[in-house]
């Protein structure tokens, strides 16, 4: 698979929805991962990221402006022990739930199916990082209707394991926009990453679509000890 330009994905993009990035940095140290959010509807658009213990939620920005939570609130973001779980949807909580019981992140996900938004039937996008003891690896999945149907679920999980330093793949709900929006087809998309966090946050916030961006979250978390770095930038201040 070619390795594409992140920023070109985006730019030439208007609306690719939500997405997620996972990868390692250039220097190798840092597992890096990146979720972004857009919006076309008030209700989507009235929104902002804020911590939420080690992970992340999204919040209304102006709460009179939010007609219906069902899809736009949830944690994107969470941690447990040496493991990130970045989605778009609250499957994050059920991915979260089914580790916790020492289950695995392909049997969360088989309790769940895309969301029930027609007719865009939005794909559930999901990735989960292991970083332990020097190590890395990542797994994303889709769970997507098959060509619009709602009574079919094509289920995807793609695993990573030692990857390159310097790239990454990349997932995204929409393949571009649309009445009803296109799902996403194929495997992640094979990307370049490069630069320091604030380099990389600036490139991809940069190349995101200026009418539909809507927040962005950053995490670059040190391989060898754990640590990590995080930054959110959101278009509502």
């Amino acid at each position: 698979m070619e390795r594409l330009s992140l920023e070109e994905e985006l730019k030439t993009n208007p609306y690719p929805g939500r997405g997620v990035v996972i990868g390692k940095s250039e220097d190798g140290v840092f597992a890096v991962t990146a979720y972004f959010i857009m919006g076309r509807s008030v209700n989507s658009r009235n929104r902002v990221f804020v911590p939420d213990g080690e992970g992340i939620r999204t919040k209304a920005f102006d709460p009179a402006k939010l007609s219906d939570p069902s899809l736009v609130i949830y944690a994107p973001v969470r941690v447990l022990g040496n493991q990130t779980i970045v989605t778009n949807g609250d499957q994050t909580d059920t991915i979260y739930e089914y580790i916790e019981r020492n289950m695995t992140f392909e049997q969360a996900l088989q309790a769940r199916t895309f969301e029930p938004d027609a007719p865009n039937y939005t794909p559930r996008i999901s990735g989960i990082l292991q970083v332990e003891a020097g190590s890395f690896q990542y797994k994303m999945s889709i769970l997507k209707s098959r060509y619009g149907n709602p009574d079919s679920c094509c289920r995807y999980t793609f695993s990573y394991e030692n990857p390159a330093a310097g790239e990454g793949h990349f997932i995204h709900t929409y393949q571009g926009d649309g009445d009803p929006l296109p799902s996403f087809e194929g495997e992640p998309k094979r990307v370049g990453i490069s630069g320091s966090i604030d380099a990389f946050a600036g490139s991809v916030w940069g190349s995101l679509n200026e009418e539909n961006k809507v927040s962005l979250f950053v995490r670059y978390i040190n391989i060898a000890t754990g640590a990590c770095e995080t930054r959110i930038i959101n278009k509502n201040q």
